[in-house]
């Protein structure tokens, strides 16, 4: 019966759907092409900015530091 309830649990996990920073990146760069291309009516347009600006914000914010990235560089060269 635990096997059951393990199987069940563990299905779940890697069903659910998740989102990446690369993901989100592309979320902006989908708004700054429609916003090119005349997709938005000005009455959108501030809503279409400001979840723009808070999508940038996150993706700036949790994106991995120039430090970090070399880090992990640095530590994978094998000589």
């Amino acid at each position: 019966m635990t096997d059951e309830t393990t199987t069940a649990t563990t299905d779940a996990t890697e069903t659910t759907p998740g989102l990446s920073l690369q993901d989100l990146q592309a979320v902006v760069q989908v708004i700054d092409l429609c916003s090119t291309r005349g997709a938005f009516q000005g009455s959108e347009l501030e809503a279409v900015g400001a979840l723009r600006g808070r999508v940038q914000s996150f993706v700036a914010a949790n994106a991995p530091t120039e430090e970090t990235a070399e880090e992990g560089k640095e530590g994978s060269t094998d000589e």
